[in-house]
């Protein structure tokens, strides 16, 4: 047998297995269309139709696929996904879950006695870990697509990944909605900076991970070994640090932060808000957000979301129309993870229904994502509400005047887009609403909550615009 021939028997050898173990319709539809492609070594790499089509296959049969793999080829086997886009270019290899993604190479770690409190004529005990980075393969740079909402955080990542530690951007720190890309970016440039410097120890972790890690170390008397470990971390990625709550945890934290920041670490950081806008943590420790670099990303404009609807289609391996990609990227406006949802909802519907990709099944299945009337309340809509409301040109809502009407609506229209819009922070008000800072947007939110109580035509005036603004969408 041939090396070439030599993959394909293998392959059919594991067709015969997983037939013999599922139903015989699920083994037409999903089996008979996947195409051995080589063997190298232990590495079996595979062909199948689309990106959809290897996320259905790895979460229904992951477990067989990964026994039956180790039983034809052995103990060493790796599979490998190549998903082959209808567009020019080339495939995209992707490892299946039974294949590793970006390691580190094992590190010394020193342990102390369970005091928790060692002498320092203690000498530590030494122990080698291999920490996981938990970094997955696809929240790579070449899957991100840039646009004016995110340019800032990618161009500042790859700088990053090129020499981490040793730019001015450290910490990093992105802030943004939700499915905007936060953990995408802060993921990409850690498994940049794994392939360009193996020995780099980089470890992802969320902020409610470490704060419940940290109760485990307490509880065990382990907390100096704790410290220790997270002190030896090169490239340390926090996602959503707004959830590490806690006096001691932050206090923990405070003290790794150090650690790292001062032997020259990376230090990532992702969060739901601006550092200014963190509520319950520690002063010295925001001060420290605010060392290197914070970038906000922002909605995707229509150019963006068209652009991401076209490499996300290329990377299912599925043929678009203009007319489709055009009508979702007008329909899902939100975020780049809405979108992506209603991509791979549309290729499921056409895939296990047989049915064509056209605007009509484009619009069944955003029908049942996004509603038909436009339900956001935005800053633009608050704005026109108050200018509305006061009888005011946008223009002198803007305008530096400080007429006491125009003061006025200026602050409810501040107070109001904190309340009733979703993750928007302090300083995207202020620049919003004519290049004010964020202590002037807090200001105005405090001075609208003191006079709401004290003054009752000033409160009739916020619940009026507040129901001018949200029963039209409620309706």
């Amino acid at each position: 047998m041939t090396d070439q021939e030599r993959h394909i028997a293998v392959w059919n050898n594991c067709l015969r297995i997983i037939e013999n173990n599922i139903d015989p319709q699920q083994f037409n539809t999903w089996f008979k269309l996947i195409k051995p492609v080589s063997l190298e070594g232990a590495t079996l790499t595979v062909e199948v139709p689309s990106d959809f089509f290897r996320e259905y296959i790895e979460d229904t049969y992951k477990d067989l696929i990964r026994r039956t793999i180790l039983r034809a080829i052995g103990a060493d086997a790796k599979l490998f996904y190549l998903v082959r886009p209808v567009r020019k270019g080339e495939g995209m290899l992707l490892p299946a879950s039974t294949s590793s993604a970006p390691t580190n190479n094992p590190v010394s770690v020193p342990t102390y006695q369970p005091s928790g409190s060692p002498s320092p004529f203690v000498f530590p005990g030494v122990q080698r870990l291999k920490i996981n980075p938990r970094l997955n393969p696809q929240y790579c740079f070449g899957n991100l697509v840039e646009g004016e909402c995110n340019k800032l955080g990618v161009n500042a990542g790859e700088s990053i990944s090129k020499a981490p530690g040793k730019t001015p951007f450290n910490p990093l720190f992105i802030f943004g909605g939700p499915g905007l890309g936060k953990t995408h970016i802060a993921q990409a440039i850690g498994i940049d900076i794994k392939e360009r410097f193996q020995d780099q120890v980089v470890l992802y972790v969320t902020g409610n991970e470490f704060k419940t890690q940290y109760m485990d170390a307490v509880k065990g008397n382990r907390i100096v070994d704790f410290i220790a470990f997270y002190q030896r971390i090169d490239v340390l990625i926090v996602d959503d640090i707004q959830d590490l709550q806690g006096q001691g945890s932050q206090n923990t934290f405070f003290n790794v932060f150090n650690h790292l920041h001062q032997s020259g670490k990376q230090l990532i950081f992702t969060s739901d808000r601006a550092p200014v806008d963190l509520q319950n943590f520690e002063e010295r420790l925001l001060s420290r957000f605010k060392w290197g670099l914070s970038v906000e990303l922002t909605r995707p404009d229509y150019a963006t979301r068209l652009e991401m609807l076209r490499a996300r289609a290329q990377r299912e391996g599925v043929a678009l129309s203009e007319e489709v990609l055009t009508f979702l990227a007008s329909r899902i406006k939100t975020n780049f993870r809405e979108l992506e949802g209603t991509l791979t909802s549309l290729v499921a519907y056409a895939t296990l229904g047989h049915r064509n990709i056209n605007v009509d099944l484009a619009q069944s299945v955003t029908g049942k994502i996004v509603s038909e009337q436009e339900t956001e309340v935005n800053i633009d809509l608050i704005i026109k509400t108050v200018c509305d409301y006061f009888n005011i040109t946008r223009d002198m809502m803007l305008s530096s005047s400080r007429k006491r009407q125009i003061v006025q609506a200026r602050q409810i229209a501040m107070y109001e887009c904190r309340n009733l819009v979703k993750n928007c922070s302090l300083s995207t008000i202020g620049a919003e609403l004519g290049g004010k800072d964020h202590a002037t947007v807090l200001h105005a939110c405090t001075t609208v909550q003191d006079l709401m109580s004290t003054d009752k035509l000033y409160r009739q005036w916020v619940d009026d615009i507040e129901e001018m603004i949200v029963v039209p969408v409620e309706n």
